[in-house]
């Protein structure tokens, strides 16, 4: 009479007891009574990390706090600074720096043109590439994950909180200029830059809607660099500092004439597209040039992002 076959060990070089092994599954053990998957019971996926909690966290942290902090003094510092200098219009001078205190829409678009191609860059750059670094850095990423939050939604979630810090800080701040300038210099018709022509400020009101908006899509190739370099480093200063980098780099390559229509392709060519929606006869088409520049390269940069990601090794 043959003796009985002795069960196979587990895994852990265990046999379990009753000569039955315990089914491995790709998400661990199957566990008598458990979720489905070998998942634990109550445990979905879809709903860890929420994005209330996200952004709780974030708004916590002083670094959000003291950046929207400088984005809501600017605007009453350049008030200031313009009512207390000493006056540096001369006639018939038609700079935008000198008719911003022409009215508040004049003030309001000053302070955007001056903030644009650094504050804001800083602002979306410090919002999206310290995200996913900070965690690394404080070794607390390899934990978020073993909650365990999938990769995939973990990285989704802290995208869109960025994003959306990141459309405030670009939003804040032109609507304070519009604020502190309207009650500094008054609700007066828009003085154009360039040829002097005045429109009335309720028909450049949508207008100006029309530019916060196209100011916050022009800063998307910053989100995404950013995001980007947050996903591989756990250094935030090497993330941000790498996408304000990038935004110096194309300034420099924009003014190099000798480039032709290729500075065209340069991330930072159309930023200042936005002064032709002011004119007496908007011209859009550098505004849709520079949207289908800007989203095609942020559509690319976040899905490498995502694929380093996945791929990435939290652990060491």
């Amino acid at each position: 009479m043959s003796p009985a076959k002795r069960p196979a060990p587990d895994p852990a070089g265990h046999v379990p007891a009753g000569g039955r092994a315990t089914p491995v599954t790709q998400d661990g053990p199957d566990t008598r009574g458990g979720g489905a998957g070998g998942r634990a019971p109550g445990y979905a996926p879809g709903r860890t990390l929420p994005l209330r909690v996200e952004f709780v966290r974030q708004l916590r942290r002083r670094r959000t706090m003291a950046m929207f902090g400088v984005l809501l003094a600017l605007p009453w510092v350049l008030v200031v600074a313009f009512q207390f200098g000493p006056a540096g219009r001369g006639q018939g001078s038609l700079r935008l720096s000198d008719l911003a205190t022409a009215g508040g829409l004049n003030f309001a678009a000053f302070a955007l043109s001056v903030s644009a191609n650094f504050l804001l860059v800083v602002a979306v750059a410090l919002f999206c590439g310290d995200t996913v670094a900070s965690e690394a850095s404080w070794s607390s990423l390899r934990y978020l994950l073993a909650a365990p939050v999938p990769r995939d939604r973990l990285l989704r979630q802290k995208l869109v909180v960025a994003l959306a810090y990141s459309a405030a800080a670009v939003t804040v701040l032109p609507l304070m200029a519009l604020l502190a300038g309207t009650l500094a210099f008054g609700w007066n018709d828009i003085t154009v830059p360039g040829t002097g022509e005045v429109i009335p400020a309720a028909d450049v009101l949508p207008k100006f809607a029309v530019v916060i908006g196209y100011a916050l899509v022009s800063q998307l190739v910053v989100a995404a660099v950013a995001f980007l370099l947050s996903v591989g480093t756990d250094s935030p200063l090497g993330a941000v500092g790498g996408a304000v980098g990038l935004v110096i780099v194309s300034s420099i390559l924009q003014a190099v004439e000798a480039l032709g229509s290729l500075r065209e392709f340069l991330p930072t060519f159309w930023n200042a597209a936005w002064l032709d929606a002011l004119a007496p006869e908007p011209d859009y088409s550098g505004m849709v040039k520079g949207v289908a520049v800007s989203v095609t390269y942020s559509v690319v940069l976040v899905a490498l992002a995502f694929r380093r990601f996945r791929r990435r090794d939290v652990v060491s």
